[in-house]
């Protein structure tokens, strides 16, 4: 239906905090018990469109969709005929015809999927575009969940590029009560200001705060959560050939570490070791990434349960 309003998960900041934290409490349910659910996807064909480079977000959609009784259809960066030249209109007019929903990550503009979902009247799965990681959001949360049993009151620090995962967690953490997130981004590769100062002000309304600094001498005093994530994201490319010695002093270590005995690390993986991380770090006693890596399979299966099986609980 040509027209039709856009549906489906496309940013976190189309959710409220009741939505993340049911997405994120179901995603630790089925962490627990991959089978407890009826098959919600059963006799649904579910597109899984993937133009960049994914290990765990296309094989937690892919297997997700299987183990909820859905059959996933696969495409990868060549097999549409948008390579030559067919709009993303035509595309979603017939993606709407065929498919029961679409999982894209293309790590172009969100405004892609948009118009696909607007084409197709189809509920579409942002698995990653260039302004936002929400599925990767909704896995950090339920991990979070899963580790300290509630998702108010988290103190959270980010360290490394502003990108697409770091603005689904300003968009997610920020909706949640008492949160405070701090960005410790380098210089010129901080959040978009906009995303900024929208988190800013939802997160003042449930009595929260965002805020983005420069400067590590800058760092909260308490921490539950120290987060990175690799230096070179997918899609995205440095203009400064010295970018390397800008992101240096953000490189998360143990003696950084050792500023919060307690804090638990988190990292959306892959991982370059000894660039944002070291080794010691990420193979450490405290990491929860491995843990994080596994939940992205049962939170993908509770965002296509909700969006696609439209089985959202309260």
């Amino acid at each position: 239906m040509m027209g039709a309003r856009e549906r489906g998960l496309l940013t976190l900041s189309d959710l409220t905090g009741q939505d993340l934290e049911r997405l994120a409490s179901r995603s630790r349910e089925l962490f627990h018990d991959e089978s407890a659910h009826d098959r919600p996807l059963r006799d649904k064909v579910v597109g899984v469109l993937f133009t960049k480079t994914s290990t765990r977000t296309r094989t937690a959609f892919s297997a997700g969709t299987v183990k909820l009784g859905g059959f996933p259809l696969l495409y990868g960066p060549g097999d549409l005929q948008t390579a030559t030249g067919e709009t993303l209109q035509d595309t979603g007019r017939v993606f709407g015809s065929m498919l029961d929903g679409l999982v894209a990550r293309t790590a172009g503009p969100l405004r892609e999927l948009r118009e696909i979902s607007r084409a197709g009247d189809l509920p579409v799965i942002n698995a990653m575009a260039t302004e936002e990681h929400p599925t990767q959001g909704i896995c950090d949360l339920a991990t979070m969940l899963m580790e300290f049993g509630a998702l108010d009151g988290l103190t959270v620090l980010y360290v490394g590029e502003g990108n697409n995962t770091a603005s689904a967690l300003a968009h997610g953490l920020s909706r949640l009560p008492h949160c405070d997130v701090t960005f410790a981004t380098p210089p010129g590769y901080g959040l978009d200001q906009q995303i900024l100062d929208d988190a800013a002000k939802q997160a003042a309304a449930v009595g929260g705060s965002v805020r983005q600094v420069h400067d590590l001498d800058e760092l909260p005093h308490q921490v539950h959560v120290v987060y990175t994530t690799r230096w070179q994201t997918t899609g995205t490319v440095k203009p400064d050939p010295d970018w390397r010695r800008v992101f240096q002093p953000f490189h998360v270590d143990e003696r950084l570490m050792d500023r919060w005995p307690d804090a638990k690390f988190m990292h959306d993986l892959p991982a370059h070791r000894g660039e944002e991380v070291s080794a010691a770090v990420l193979e450490g006693p405290r990491s929860i990434a491995w843990k994080q890596a596994r939940m992205k399979l049962t939170s993908a299966m509770a965002v296509l349960e909700e969006v696609i099986a439209g089985t959202a609980r309260s």
